[in-house]
């Protein structure tokens, strides 16, 4: 796999088409920022760590992140569409006063910056640029 992010946003993706709860997926430390910041602007319910053997697959000795998606009373999923912008063929950087604004600011980017991954609202606030990791609304 040339890119666990984009594996991820799509394991997301896909879940939330088929209305599951959980997502199980690899860990690594970006994942997991990633999900922080997911979980602190509401777009999901709760990240954690699974350490050692998963559920699943018992032999396992890799640790796991698990998320917790988030619906709305009708059924349908907080996040309409999440999507890669930065990729390994194509990086996408955007300086503090370019940042993007997504849907109006309705929705978000997530930024990575000398400081760490953080929100383009923060970042933007915080006068940082960075790459931009991927948009979700």
């Amino acid at each position: 796999m040339t890119d666990p992010i984009a594996d991820m946003l799509t394991r997301i993706r896909n879940a939330s088409a088929v209305k599951k709860q959980e997502v199980v997926l690899p860990m690594s430390k970006i994942k997991f920022e990633i999900a922080r910041i997911l979980k602190k602007e509401g777009w999901i319910l709760d990240a954690e760590v699974l350490t050692g053997k998963g559920e699943k697959n018992k032999s396992s000795v890799f640790d796991e992140l698990k998320l917790i998606l988030k619906y709305k009373k009708s059924g349908r999923s907080c996040i309409s569409c999440i999507k890669r912008i930065s990729r390994p063929g194509l990086r996408v950087y955007s300086k503090k006063d370019n940042l993007p604004k997504v849907l109006n600011n309705l929705g978000m980017a997530i930024i990575s910056t000398p400081s760490g991954l953080m929100t383009n609202k923060e970042a933007r606030k915080k006068g940082l640029g960075g790459e931009v990791i991927c948009e979700i609304y």
